[in-house]
């Protein structure tokens, strides 16, 4: 029992390191991505005319 709960500790800790990983590749990924602007009046066309 005691070594399903070392390995579950183990799950645990690695899950969360994989969750603050992902959250700062999320955070660059925004910060690269703001430079672009986009025009809502166009790019609503634009999903009108696929549609």
């Amino acid at each position: 029992m005691d070594e399903v709960t070392q390995q579950n500790a183990s799950l645990v800790e690695e899950a969360a390191a994989a969750a603050e990983s992902l959250q700062d590749q999320a955070h660059a990924l925004e910060r690269v991505v703001r430079v672009f602007k986009v025009d809502h009046s166009v790019a609503g066309s634009a999903l009108a005319i696929r549609k």
